[in-house]
């Protein structure tokens, strides 16, 4: 069993009539609602979140076969969120609808390509292929409340198809991604500090003589802000890295929300942007700006309609021409911020693998994220995600024994 399944349960998405009564009761308090995880509605509504991500990632990754399309792969897995979504929380709230919908569009990033590769239906990619590198991540939200996920896996002539062998050094890449991503979810306790999870993941990687990626930073997630003012680096940037600046030192406490992103390379772990089009955006809420060009103004009063605060893609667009031509005038104005494919050197392996954790009272918990491949098997150790497992598995197996000394009582 992986130790991430410890963390997931398989229970049913609330019911309508379930979901409507909690809603409902929120909602005739909305001023002094608690928007943090001391709220059960709020819980309960990063929960249903995190269940509809984790379906749509399984039925994504079962699409990542030889001959797939890209951008085929991502539209039917949106398509997927959106209809789980359209089936919880459906009742108004003082006449209002909750807020339902995609917080970060599906990605598919293919071997050396690390993140954000979410392509336009009138730039279609290669076809993916058996032994490719697939990273996969994606998101929802409800209510504002943000569930992201990633996985990796190999690609194969099926969705059943298991890869006759893997060679070590993918082996050793995903392992410590995976096993850095259980380990740093365990440091995330009330009264830990940032630089505590960064220094944890650095052991880890050298565990397995890989290394962690510069420019990706972990965040916390608040309502309807998926990238938060606290941060987490997965690598402290060199010295003479002007470009990344030092993560400022913060302190977890109870009830937040964190987004816990591991990618690991055989590289040197020097990302650049790809010469991919970037298709991947978020709107600045705090940059205003008179546009001049008809299709900028007309893409950012959709962006304003559709995806007031979340990352989404221009070929979510109703006329994805139109809003190609009005992007570069937003961003140069700042009104859009720009997520571009990231890369690392050609013929690198790339691993990654991306949960949310929710920081209760009682410890934190992964919600989101599949089991590690089985097929990634290395023949390293790392003594830290040992002790993580061991503990996972005790836990299980105290709940286990608890629900059976339960079911032997009726």
């Amino acid at each position: 069993m992986s130790a991430l399944d410890n963390e997931i349960n398989d229970e049913e998405l609330p019911s309508d009539s379930e979901d409507e009564e909690e809603v409902a009761a929120a909602g005739e308090k909305e001023e002094e609602v608690d928007m943090s995880l001391g709220n059960p509605d709020v819980t309960t509504k990063y929960q249903t979140a995190a269940k509809i991500v984790n379906a749509a990632l399984s039925f994504v990754a079962s699409q990542c076969v030889a001959g797939a399309k890209i951008i085929d792969i991502c539209k039917s897995g949106e398509e997927v969120m959106k209809g789980q979504l359209a089936s919880v929380y459906g009742k108004k709230v003082k006449g209002k609808a909750v807020e339902k919908g995609i917080s970060f569009p599906v990605c598919v990033s293919v071997n050396e390509v690390v993140s954000n590769n979410s392509p336009l239906a009138s730039e279609p990619q290669a076809p993916l292929a058996v032994g490719d590198i697939v990273k996969i991540d994606m998101g929802c939200h409800i209510d504002g409340y943000v569930a992201v996920s990633g996985h990796t896996l190999i690609c194969g002539e099926s969705a059943d198809a298991v890869p006759a062998t893997v060679d070590p050094q993918t082996c050793d890449v995903a392992t410590a991604a995976y096993n850095a991503m259980l380990v740093a979810v365990s440091k995330l306790v009330v009264g830990g500090k940032n630089q505590d999870i960064t220094e944890a993941v650095a052991k880890v990687a050298a565990d397995y003589n890989v290394v962690p990626l510069f420019k990706i930073r972990m965040n916390s997630m608040t309502r309807f802000v998926i990238e938060g003012t606290k941060e987490i680096a997965l690598r402290d940037p060199d010295v003479e890295d002007e470009e990344e600046e030092k993560c400022k030192s913060c302190e977890f406490e109870a009830n937040e929300v964190y987004a816990i992103d591991i990618a690991m390379s055989t590289g040197d772990g020097r990302v650049k942007e790809g010469d991919e089009r970037t298709t991947i955006y978020k709107r600045d809420v705090d940059v205003n700006y008179k546009l001049r060009m008809k299709s900028a103004r007309n893409l950012l009063n959709d962006v304003k309609q559709g995806f007031p605060t979340m990352p989404f893609s221009i070929r979510m667009m109703e006329d994805e021409k139109t809003a190609k031509m009005g992007v570069t005038e937003c961003v140069s104005h700042k009104l859009l911020v720009p997520y571009p494919v990231l890369r690392e050197r050609e013929g690198e392996k790339v691993a990654r693998f991306q949960t949310t954790v929710l920081l209760l009272p009682s410890g934190p918990k992964a919600v989101t994220g599949l089991p590690m491949p089985e097929y990634f098997k290395s023949d390293k150790e790392c003594d830290d995600a040992k002790a993580v497992m061991a503990a996972l598995a005790e836990a299980e197996a105290k709940k286990a024994a608890k629900k059976k000394k339960k079911k032997a009582k009726k």
